[in-house]
């Protein structure tokens, strides 16, 4: 059950800041370790405050970072290691929906698929957090990129290439270098996906596992973070929401997470 409750403003240990939060961000995997799913990659003590993105303000100054819980408050703690400036030519909020997902989908791409210019890359679930970054870091790195969205998410991602996967079993004309899948999906549905590649070729999962693919699990690295900024800053990154919301909406969010129902990126500001 989530619920709201007046706390007192946690204090800041030795090497910690406070932050004055003024937004995270959903992700669904909040949902899943909820349900306990992640209980053996994260496990948890209760009770626990939600939230591992962050944008905020310590004493004055915008920063952003991922935390291990605790971003959904008014005030937040975090190891002062962990904070970034936060992104200049965006507004601060919604800068919170960069940190997990953008580094997850930087390491992805660029140090487990390790894409390289001219590699056909496929990105399956790109109408997601993860995969809508996944698909402009790999064209950033040179690649042409294929990414599978339903029509729904469709205009909003910029790949060089996308297939419908609510039409059908998906396709491609010619195998590709490296395959991401950055989706929850069906056992049945991860096992086709390597056929889609070439002999030898990278296969990657931050979701669902696929055969033959290597699955891993985001590292908090605040220099990801940081070139992540950059990028945004130099409008090389874009940042694509899907909605706003606040903190007194978390539990219609998580239902909608536990349904299927929540897509792409949406702000939880902080009221």
């Amino acid at each position: 059950m989530i619920r709201t409750e007046d706390v007192p403003v946690p204090a800041p240990g030795p090497g910690e800041v406070l932050i004055r939060v003024v937004a995270t961000s959903m992700n669904p995997t909040e949902a899943a370790l909820r349900a306990g799913y992640l209980a053996a990659l994260l496990p948890i003590e209760l009770p626990l405050t939600l939230g591992w993105d962050v944008a905020g303000t310590v004493d004055g100054a915008p920063v952003l970072a991922m935390l291990d819980g605790g971003a959904a408050a008014e005030y937040a703690v975090a190891p002062a290691a962990a904070l970034v400036p936060a992104p200049a030519t965006v507004p601060l909020a919604d800068a919170a929906v960069l940190p997990l997902a953008g580094m997850t989908a930087w390491q992805a791409v660029f140090e487990h698929a390790r894409v390289a210019p001219g590699e056909r890359v496929l990105i399956n679930g790109a109408g997601g957090g993860i995969g809508g970054f996944a698909v402009q870091l790999a064209r950033h790195a040179g690649a042409h990129v294929i990414a599978t969205a339903s029509p729904r998410s469709a205009a909003a991602i910029e790949a060089d290439q996308l297939l419908d996967y609510t039409a059908g079993p998906l396709a491609v004309d010619e195998p590709v270098d490296v395959v991401l899948n950055c989706a929850a999906i069906s056992a049945g549905a991860a096992a086709a996906l390597p056929a889609l590649a070439r002999p030898g070729a990278r296969i990657v999962t931050v979701a669902t596992p696929v055969p033959g693919g290597r699955h891993f699990v985001v590292r908090n690295d605040p220099a990801d973070l940081s070139a992540l900024v950059k990028m945004v800053d130099e409008g090389a990154l874009r940042l694509t929401i899907t909605g706003r919301r606040t903190l007194n909406d978390l539990p219609e969010l998580h239902r909608l997470a536990e349904s299927g129902g929540l897509h792409g990126k949406v702000v939880v500001t902080v009221p």
